[in-house]
Order: C-alpha cells, then structure tokens, then sequence
C-alpha cells in the first residue's frame, strides 16, 4: 500500500489506517452501464468497459448468477481499488486491467 493523501473516496472506515491503493490496476472510477456492463478507471488512466451478461447467464456463472438480478448488478462499488458486490462478490481487478489496456475491454465469456 502507499503512503498517498487519504481521501474519503474508496476507503473503508474501519481500517486504521485507512489503506488507499496505489497499484496501477486498481480501479479509480466505476459506472454501471446498462446491459451488464461496467465502465472503469484505473489509478494510472487505462480506461475501458468490462461485459458480463454472455458470462452471467452462462452455466460457468456460478456464485455470480446472483447478479443477474439488475439491481443487484446496479450496487458495485469500489472497495480497495477493486470492483465489488455485497455478500463478498468481486472482480480481480489486475485481470481486469491486462485484458483492458490491451483491447479497452474485458469480455467475460460463458
């Protein structure tokens, strides 16, 4: 972790210190776009789109099936850099990164 400015933004408060991630590929800004889509920032300026409906409702979902539910989906948020969902869900935001720098997009597959 990194001894940056702690801000409010992307920080749990029961952490003390608050931990502020510094790594490139973690994720500054997230939307949720229509269509199972996301939109992401990381702290290093890559930018892309990630798409998981094909993956979603594929029979690979698995734990993730849960957010074929659109307001479920709707409620990702950012929790150390990384994109996240309630009961423990998460993406691993350096595969995220790799696959969107290189193309401007992850597409996960089912």
């Amino acid at each position: 972790m990194c001894a940056n400015a702690i801000t409010a933004k992307n920080r749990t408060s029961f952490v003390e210190p608050p931990i502020t991630p510094c790594m490139p590929w973690r994720i500054q800004q997230l939307k949720v776009l229509p269509d199972y889509r996301l939109f992401v920032r990381f702290l290093d300026g890559v930018e892309g789109y990630v798409n998981m409906k094909q993956f979603l409702f594929s029979d690979r979902a698995g734990i993730f099936a849960k957010l074929r539910d659109l307001e479920t989906f709707s409620r990702a948020t950012l929790v150390y850099g990384a994109v996240t969902w309630p009961e423990e869900l998460d993406l691993a935001p350096d595969a995220m990164y790799e696959q969107i720098k290189a193309s401007g997009q992850w597409n996960l597959d089912g």
